[in-house]
């Protein structure tokens, strides 16, 4: 492979996260990526390099855009706190307060709150979907309004993997008028200048990298053999079945076609550069985005001592507790740094986001080749963590 050409810059001090940046294509396979840190909500690494295809033909910009999977629900989430900040949503109401149709099935007491911490028990609707349906929010919505829990809500946590984002996006439709990815362009995005998108624009395409080695069903059925064909009927049906549910029963399709592009998909299809994420996050870490007591809300665990992941614990049985915040992944075991109040979401293939208020600093991750983890998992994210904290110790002395 030709070497990879890294541009952009890094303040003094912080040269470590270039090395590491450069490791990442000569040791750990990266074709495209790039990384960003702010500090005090100031570009302190702003790094880019690579291609943004699999040919090979078309170099990374600054500007490059690329599918970040569920690193998107960092995104999604925010803009359910934005409404709590302003006092238009109250996390302790029934999500039938915002949104009537959802209090049928037994779900009229379902708080708002167990959307954001996975508790709602509506992994998947009772019905596989197709691609078609996955575009059709209206469709989509209605049928999880109707779905009958997977297990009793507020029992049990099990990461919502794409519904996440339908379920937290209808409440914020259901508020504000406005669908999540314009909610999000117009209240938090556009006026921070930050390049983060869920339902890209089609005069952004061309920027949009081409991710290599995709999460498709495909990938699922040979990462799992023998799990019996959908439908499930319980999650009891066989030991995986949560995690086919959440991954399988809304396909999202071709992740590099225009249609998936233009979709909004809010817990996994945002499109965005690495300094457009950290940008947000940077402002979150700054205390300009919502007021310190939605912030502490936001990173405060939802999850129970000794609690753990019914989807995440089959994806790698290790028996860890798994804490979730509202909306978040809280840095327990220091995949984030050496914060413990540090927060923000990872997304499948390596990309990883997230904000350390304490520091008032911000760190996002995005590339194009799909790697094996996600926040914590991925030795290209891992690095470059290790590198920033490291330079911050210098710094201090």
């Amino acid at each position: 492979m030709e070497r990879a050409v890294v541009d952009g810059r890094c303040a003094p001090g912080f040269e470590g996260v270039r090395a590491a940046f450069e490791r990442n294509f000569s040791e750990h396979g990266d074709i495209g990526a790039s990384v960003a840190v702010t500090v005090d909500g100031e570009p302190v690494v702003d790094l880019w390099g690579g291609h943004a295809d699999r040919a090979m033909t078309r170099a990374w910009e600054r500007d490059t855009l690329v599918n970040v999977y569920s690193t998107s629900k960092g995104m999604t989430a925010l803009c359910a706190h934005l409404l709590v900040d302003r006092g238009e949503l109250d996390l302790d109401a029934p999500v039938a307060h915002y949104w009537p149709e959802f209090a049928q099935a037994g779900k009229r007491d379902v708080p708002v709150r167990w959307l954001l911490s996975h508790r709602a028990g509506l992994i998947a609707p009772r019905e596989p979907l197709t691609v078609r349906h996955a575009y059709d929010w209206e469709d989509v919505c209605g049928r999880l309004a109707a779905t009958r829990p997977w297990w009793e809500p507020g029992t049990a946590q099990a990461y919502h993997a794409v519904t996440f984002g339908y379920l937290v996006g209808e409440v914020v439709r259901r508020i504000t008028g406005q669908s999540l990815g314009t909610f999000l362009r117009s209240e938090i995005t556009e006026p921070l200048g930050a390049r983060v998108f869920i339902g890209t624009p089609a005069e952004e395409h061309a920027r949009c990298a081409e991710m290599v080695g995709q999460l498709d069903e495909a990938r699922i059925a040979e990462r799992f053999p023998g799990v019996p064909e959908p439908p499930f009927h319980s999650i009891a049906d066989h030991p995986l079945a949560v995690v086919m549910l959440a991954l399988t029963y809304i396909p999202t399709g071709d992740v590099n076609s225009a249609a998936y592009r233009s979709a909004e998909i809010p817990a996994g299809n945002a499109h965005a550069s690495a300094l457009g994420l950290a940008t947000v996050y940077g402002a979150l870490a700054c205390g300009q985005l919502v007021g310190p007591g939605t912030l502490e809300e936001m990173r405060r665990s939802q999850s129970r001592s000794g609690e753990r992941d019914l989807a995440l614990d089959a994806l790698a049985p290790a028996g860890r507790e798994h804490h979730w915040g509202l909306g978040y992944m809280l840095n327990r075991e220091g995949q984030a740094g050496p914060n413990p109040l540090a927060f923000g979401h990872g997304g499948a293939g390596g990309s990883y986001a997230f904000a350390d208020p304490e520091n008032r600093l911000s760190f996002a991750y995005t590339m194009n080749r799909y790697g094996g983890g996600t926040s914590g998992d991925d030795p290209r994210n891992r690095g470059l963590v290790t590198a920033v904290y490291a330079a911050l110790e210098r710094a201090a002395g």
